[in-house]
């Protein structure tokens, strides 16, 4: 799982609760939009990373933003079948029309309450860990 965030705070609840969970087995940070595309198509620093299965990507970020990110993604054969949960504190309808219309695959809004954006994160992991059926990806050999 690749985590896109830019603020520290919303980062560290959002890891926290995510490792938590059994099924989640990594989940990687990086703070904007450039580090987020040069991650999924494994530019330096990221030459040996591995694919994320599911992209959390804020809206509000530096130098690139959470839609142009969201955007490069959906039009990139290579990585557009990777689901991307928007999770940003815009309610904005703008917001939500835009990223729907690039593809996003779920519009989450953060909480206010520090206890509410874990709730919202233990349910989303819930979901898209246990009931949600992604693609699985072939084997590679070594």
């Amino acid at each position: 799982m690749l985590l896109v965030e830019d603020n520290d705070d919303h980062a560290l609840i959002v890891m926290r609760n995510l490792k938590k969970e059994s099924f989640v087995s990594k989940v990687e940070r990086v703070t904007d939009g450039v580090q987020a595309l040069q991650y999924l198509r494994g530019i330096a620093p990221y030459e040996s990373r591995e694919e994320p299965d599911i992209i959390l990507l804020d809206l509000k970020l530096p130098r690139l933003d959470g839609h142009e990110v969201l955007s490069e993604v959906k039009d990139d054969a290579k990585l557009r079948k990777i689901p991307i949960i928007v999770l940003t504190t815009s309610d904005a309808e703008t917001d939500k029309l835009k990223a729907y219309d690039l593809h996003a695959n779920s519009y989450l809004v953060k909480p206010l309450q520090a206890d509410e954006l874990k709730k919202m994160v233990e349910s989303m992991a819930t979901y898209w860990g246990i009931w949600n059926r992604n693609i699985k990806k072939p084997d590679v050999a070594p």
